[in-house]
């Protein structure tokens, strides 16, 4: 499955604040098996959520829009994805009994249009804020707090599961250009995928569906290089983990 990711925010583009959402989605769904093609960032402006979001949902399986829910006045996203399916904004009675029922706020309270979906959108429940989220065929909006997004991604991780991938990280104490070679050659012999990250000294990273042959792989390189951290590189191949520091 090829997803790509929408974030919204000025703040982003800004750099006041890290996309540390896309970070953490982006490990998250390759760890389920999903390819994440494209990350979009665009800023609090209906025009240009509504150009993202159907470029994206006509170009790619599913599409992942962050940022931009609730009651203040540049919280537009909702409405520019209901704007992107031609679909008008109506109070969607399921999400507003759950905000009641569960989260139990009180009705007579709650700022007016907060459970305020596209037409015929499944709500997707918030259980850590107040403002829904939603799925419109191939479009699924998440808060933009990423405590938020975080819960709510989760309820529907389902959606976008495919194979387990496996890693593993050989740090060499190498310098990059050297390894070219090595790593042309890996490539070749194995069906792994080959990142390498240079830093002050280079970890190269293996990625596949098969943890024998990431093993394989990983002792291959292990022994024509020169390995920099010997407990590190040693380390046994583990699950992809979206938890894990890029």
């Amino acid at each position: 499955m090829n997803v790509a990711l929408v974030t919204v925010g000025d703040e982003l583009l800004q750099g006041e604040t890290v996309n540390t959402n896309a970070a953490w989605l982006g490990r998250e769904l390759t760890t389920t098996g999903a390819d994440v093609v494209r990350v979009l960032v665009v800023p609090d402006e209906e025009d240009a959520i509504i150009r993202a979001v159907r470029r994206a949902a006509e170009a790619w399986d599913a599409v992942i829009v962050t940022g931009g829910l609730g009651p203040t006045h540049d919280d537009i996203t909702m409405e520019a994805v209901a704007a992107a399916f031609d679909r008008p904004m109506t109070e969607n009675r399921i999400a507003l009994e759950w905000i009641v029922e569960e989260r139990g706020y009180d009705l007579e309270r709650l700022t007016a249009g907060t459970a305020d979906l596209p037409e015929g959108a499944e709500p997707l429940h918030n259980e850590v804020g107040v403002a829904p989220g939603a799925r419109i065929e191939n479009v699924y909006v998440l808060p933009g707090v990423p405590d938020e997004m975080k819960a709510m991604y989760r309820s529907i991780a389902n959606e976008f599961s495919g194979d387990q991938r496996y890693r593993a990280k050989i740090p060499i104490d190498e310098p990059e250009s050297r390894l070219v070679p090595r790593l042309e050659e890996l490539r070749t012999e194995f069906d792994v995928s080959v990142g390498s990250y240079p830093g002050e000294i280079v970890v190269v990273r293996l990625i596949g569906e098969d943890p024998e042959e990431i093993e394989t792989a990983a002792g291959w390189l292990r022994s024509r290089s020169e390995i920099a951290d010997r407990a590190s590189a040693e380390e046994h191949v583990q699950p992809e983990s979206g938890d894990e520091e890029a």
